[in-house]
């Protein structure tokens, strides 16, 4: 393929994933200030008292309120005003966020703060898979749609490298400037080609394919603008509603399949391990400085995130989607094993070293498979007329799921550790099963020809209305 034509298209994905950097940073935030505040010394903390575990609760959790929110007012306003512009709307949440963080001396503007990160979270997550899904060609969309993953983690990264080393205030000017560059880089980016044909733009529509396909004549790019306005015609003929999701037997298909894959995300337990990540380095007995530990688990994370895009075009999402589920299922099963040692057995000093390597290779495949993959194929299953309803649907359910697996995890782990690690573990296996069984393998395919398999007809056969 010609370097120029995929420069330009991997030029515009990274631009818009810097919000996702950003979005990153607010998932790592509670792990740095967390320790701040339930500090008996306040000389570094925004407040002038030591936070209760009833606060530390709330101040963790309540993004995810937001961000399960934002998607039915980001999914509409994209349709509105366009994927480019309600994705840089996005960051004025977090600017404001990082800004109250910045003068919070209260425990409720620090909420009212986080909230705002939620929010604004929402807003890129339905939207970022949107319109990468919509600029990219059909033989590196799973490259560009596992770019976010990445993304999420090294803001995650750098939250964990800098936070415990420089001041609070510090701190939130680091975070501050991730949004601010964002909104400096993707200003100059174009709109989505199949937005702006949507909306009967179609001479604005051919500059933006002309730009991200590199080619400096309307003629190179004739095909496949003709394809475009086919598939936009075809499903904005009739205007869709939130019921069409459920009566058009494609949208159904594809909504079982991305929900599916956003659940199982979640029921895997991700939140809960990354939160827990310190005191499982702490049971291993290991010697390790905790904050050391997890750059440990954000340095793992971002490597085998940026495995993904070179991962997802050659062997697929679905056999990806498969190592993940059970690579995940064996770390977590270790990890319970370890935890039930711990208590029924006692002495365990032959298996100190085993929740290491169990969570390094958790985080690894879920940071391949289940990490990057649900986003980049609900950005791609969908026709345009209900592509950001679905997208609103699949980010609640992800961060719904989020949330009630953090909140509830408290009272699993006083029953015993190993009954989430093995409850999670079964998630997993369920999620192999329905991978294999369910999932449909988009690699390769074209967004007509997507559309085409899931409706089950040919290629000649007109979209099902």
């Amino acid at each position: 393929m010609h370097s120029n034509k995929t420069g330009r298209i991997f030029l515009a994905a990274i631009a818009a994933n810097l919000s996702a950097f950003a979005v990153g940073t607010c998932l790592g935030w509670t792990s740095p200030v967390g320790a701040v505040l339930k500090s008996s010394d306040t000389s570094n903390s925004p407040l002038d008292y030591q936070i209760d575990a009833n606060e530390d609760a709330w101040i963790s959790s309540i993004l995810a309120l937001g961000a399960l929110v934002a998607p039915f007012i980001a999914g509409p306003l994209a349709d509105k005003i366009g994927r480019k512009w309600s994705l840089i709307c996005s960051s004025i949440f977090l600017v404001i966020a990082f800004v109250m963080m910045m003068l919070a001396h209260r425990v409720w503007l620090l909420l009212v703060g986080r909230f705002l990160q939620g929010f604004g979270a929402g807003f890129v997550m339905t939207i970022t898979p949107m319109y990468v899904g919509e600029i990219s060609t059909d033989d590196v969309r799973g490259a560009t749609g596992s770019l976010m993953q990445l993304f999420l983690v090294a803001g995650i990264l750098y939250v964990y490298a800098i936070g415990p080393y420089v001041s609070y205030q510090a701190l939130q000017w680091c975070c501050l400037i991730i949004p601010l560059l964002f909104d400096a880089i993707f200003f100059f980016m174009p709109e989505s080609p199949y937005y702006l044909a949507g909306k009967g733009r179609k001479v604005e529509a051919l500059k933006s394919l002309k730009f991200l396909r590199g080619q400096a004549t309307a003629d190179n790019v004739k095909e496949e603008m003709c394809g475009i306005q086919k598939v936009v015609e075809e499903s904005m003929s009739n205007k869709a509603s939130f019921k069409d999701l459920f009566t058009n037997t494609g949208n159904r298909k594809a909504l079982i399949i991305t929900a599916g894959l956003v659940a199982f995300q979640q029921l895997s337990g991700i939140n809960v391990v990354l939160f827990n990540a310190q005191s499982i380095f702490e049971s291993a007995g290991t010697d390790l400085d905790p904050a050391i530990a997890t750059i440990i688990i954000g340095a793992v994370q971002v490597i085998s995130s940026g495995l993904t895009p070179i991962l997802a075009d050659s062997l697929g999402r679905k056999i990806i989607l498969l190592i993940s589920a059970a690579g995940m299922c064996m770390g977590l099963t270790a990890l319970g094993a370890f935890f039930y040692m711990q208590l029924v057995v006692g002495d365990i000093s032959q298996v100190l070293w085993l929740p290491v390597p169990a969570l390094v290779i958790y985080n690894i495949v879920y940071c391949i498979g289940f990490g990057p993959l649900p986003w980049a194929v609900a950005g791609e299953m969908f026709p345009p007329n209900v592509k950001s309803k679905a997208a609103s649907i699949g980010t609640s359910t992800c961060w719904t799921l989020g949330f009630l697996v953090a909140y509830s995890y408290p009272a699993l782990a006083q029953l015993g550790s190993y009954y989430a690690f093995w409850l999670f573990a079964v998630f997993c296996a369920i999620a192999f099963a329905f991978t294999l069984f369910v999932v449909m393998e988009t690699e390769g395919l074209s967004l007509q020809e997507i559309q085409n398999r899931l409706n089950g007809r040919s290629s000649g056969e007109p979209v099902e209305q």
